[in-house]
């Protein structure tokens, strides 16, 4: 019979380093969404049905196209910070290395071209 104390049986079952400031991450992301989603959603609504012309005149406004790409940043982010929360729990080893990686710059990668495309829009 082994007499431990409670520390020491829970000592090596996982970390508690890194939990409470990724759950505040994720809450302002979602904050943020609850708030950018809408006007999202309105100036995208605004924008559709008209012909090229009149879309490509709107969204070189300024504030359709930074709602784009506020909405692309947080988005992307909040999606990212998801998916290597998952790799994080089911994936171990060297594929979890390779998966955080590939996850990382395939968000980076998305958020670099939709910049791009709005940057493209707007000019």
């Amino acid at each position: 019979m082994k007499y431990m104390t409670d520390r020491k049986r829970a000592q090596g079952l996982g970390s508690a380093r890194g939990g409470t400031q990724h759950h505040w991450h994720m809450m302002v992301s979602s904050i943020a969404l609850v708030i950018v989603l809408p006007v999202f959603i309105i100036t995208f609504g605004i924008g559709l049905g008209g012909s090229h012309e009149e879309v490509m005149a709107y969204y070189s406004r300024p504030f359709p196209a930074l709602v784009m790409a506020i909405t692309l940043l947080v988005v992307v982010n909040h999606t990212m910070n998801e998916a290597v929360e998952a790799v994080e729990d089911y994936v171990h080893g060297t594929a979890q290395k390779l998966a955080l990686v590939a996850v990382r710059c395939f968000a980076y990668l998305l958020i670099l071209v939709g910049l791009f495309a709005v940057a493209r829009l707007a000019l």
